[in-house]
């Protein structure tokens, strides 16, 4: 990389950086505004605190596209200003030389964005989820009056609480034959985690039906083996798309050798691995705002229209997913053709500022 393609990418990172710290801090407000509303007994402000800088990695990894744009906004406006774009231009850089740079640069950041949100944004929001759930004694789940319903094969389990530890409280587990009858019942106060697919059940009551009649048997301890892992719980702490694509890719398997829909879960996962290149897609939007002459007016009125763009492109995202959702749409296509399509719009508005 040559002195001016160090400078600029100095110059654009720096600028990114400080948009990505100015809005970290934004959101962090806004998080501490909201678990002021939840103090309680048990959950004051120093827990509170400990939660907001858990959500840091998660916000982190939501808000660096929106940085990298408006980061990339004003620092080649600022450029531009001051006449040193123009000195570039006359030295021999091109607008698509410079578009190359920036497409590295953005790539980078995208792989650094994958890393965050596979290894550390989805640690820490359910650490943040799982600390809260423990200062106000509160439980992971009770998705119905009856509790959190699991298919396991030819087995459905009912749970009545999932508490932040893992521990499964009120376990009701019904075998049924392949005929589709019910074979057995097997019901627990306790479930602990105890690895390799294995639970351990305590003060466990089974029942068996058959010709003969009904047959009861209690037993202190008894050892579980299950699908059902804590990886498939932590989906009731986050949002699909804040679980890591292994966690995503788990799940998806077990809802499919179920014969469940897995269609939210899919898109997530496409979403993981495409979305964080459209970093270098919003550097791209960025300049043909940003590019224009030292004398002309209405620049910032431009750079504004430059954030909305790329704004634009979540909303569109957004509504591709709810309309691929509805319509059974293949994941993949919905993931990537918001993407492919602002791609579009950023070459042909580069070639637009390149052609005056």
């Amino acid at each position: 990389m040559n002195l001016l393609a160090r400078y600029l990418a100095g110059q654009v990172l720096a600028a990114s950086g400080f948009m990505l710290l100015a809005l970290l801090v934004l959101f962090a407000f806004f998080d501490v505004v909201q678990e002021l509303g939840n103090l309680r007994a048990g959950y004051g402000f120093g827990q509170a605190t400990i939660v907001v800088l858990l959500n840091v990695p998660g916000h982190l990894y939501e808000i660096l596209p929106v940085a990298a744009l408006i980061g990339t906004l004003f620092a080649l406006a600022r450029l531009v200003g001051n006449s040193e774009y123009a000195v570039m231009r006359v030295s021999g850089l091109s607008n698509w030389r410079v578009a190359a740079y920036f497409g590295v640069i953005g790539v980078w950041l995208a792989l650094l964005v994958l890393l965050l949100g596979e290894y550390v944004a989805p640690w820490s929001d359910q650490a943040a989820q799982r600390y809260k759930l423990s200062a106000t004694r509160s439980v992971v789940a009770q998705q119905f009056r009856s509790g959190l319903w699991v298919k396991d094969g030819s087995t459905f389990i009912n749970v009545r609480e999932v508490m932040p530890d893992n521990t499964l409280r009120g376990i009701e587990i019904y075998g049924f034959d392949q005929e589709g009858r019910l074979d057995w019942i097997r019901a627990a106060e306790i479930a602990t985690w105890r690895g390799d697919k294995t639970w351990q059940l305590q003060t466990v009551v089974e029942t068996r039906f058959s010709a003969d009649g009904i047959r009861a048997q209690r037993s202190a301890n008894l050892a579980w083996r299950s699908v059902l892992t804590p990886e498939i719980l932590s989906v009731l702490l986050v949002a699909p798309e804040k679980m890591s694509a292994r966690a995503l890719w788990r799940y998806i398997a077990h809802l499919k050798a179920n014969g469940q829909k897995a269609s939210r879960y899919e898109l997530a996962l496409w979403s993981k691995f495409i979305s964080p290149f459209v970093i270098p897609i919003m550097m791209l939007i960025a300049m043909p705002f940003a590019i224009q002459s030292p004398r002309a007016r209405g620049t910032s009125v431009k750079v504004f229209f430059g954030i909305l763009a790329g704004l634009g492109f979540h909303l569109l995202s957004r509504l591709f997913g709810h309309l691929g959702l509805l319509n059974d749409w293949p994941a993949f296509v919905v993931s990537a053709l918001p993407l492919l399509i602002f791609l579009g719009i950023a070459l042909a508005g580069i070639r637009w500022v390149d052609r005056r």
